[in-house]
């Protein structure tokens, strides 16, 4: 969270930086040259502020939910035989109700994705895999949960991000976004 307000601050003052510089000492004929980069912070700014949501998002998971530390999870980038929508990539975890059934929880549609699928590939080099044979698991398996790869060294969680249940109920609805954290 902390990191996503310094993000935010520091495109906030590269744009104010370039338009003083602008305006101050240079020509109007060299404005063609600051466009760019002034339209590139104005996307960098947006961007940082849609950073904001999935990070308290995680912050209300991490107090609610203990941190469990996990080996040898299935997971998968092909589609699931049990959830309801597409998706990008799903983690299967023991229900904890029944602990004999197993059930998937996916990737939501998301730009930062991108490195967890690299490692969850078929073809995915062993050593890439070895990233994921141990994940940090925060949350219930029947509703949400922030999944993390461990840091250098086991002993911090790293790359968080957050994965929802997107199962079909009994009665012909999903279960997405649902449970106890779910928003009103």
């Amino acid at each position: 969270m902390l990191m996503n307000f310094v993000g935010l601050l520091g495109w906030i003052a590269s744009w104010l930086g370039l338009l003083y510089a602008l305006v101050v000492f240079l020509s109007p004929g060299l404005t063609f040259l600051f466009l760019p980069p002034l339209c590139y912070c104005f996307y960098r700014l947006v961007v940082q502020l849609c950073y904001f949501r999935p990070a308290l998002r995680m912050r209300r998971i991490m107090l609610t939910y203990p941190w469990q530390v996990l080996r040898f999870i299935p997971y998968g980038l092909a589609d699931h035989s049990e959830v309801v929508s597409k998706h990008y990539g799903w983690f299967e975890f023991s229900n904890p109700a029944r602990s004999q059934h197993r059930l998937p929880l996916v990737f939501p549609r998301h730009h930062r994705t991108e490195w967890w699928h690299r490692r969850m590939a078929p073809r995915a080099k062993s050593v890439l895999k070895a990233d994921i044979e141990t994940v940090w698991f925060a949350g219930d398996p029947r509703f949400i949960g922030l999944i993390a790869a461990p840091g250098r060294g086991g002993t911090r969680p790293r790359r968080l991000h957050v994965l929802e249940q997107r199962m079909e109920l009994q009665g012909g609805g999903d279960m997405s976004n649902g449970g106890p954290l779910r928003r009103t």
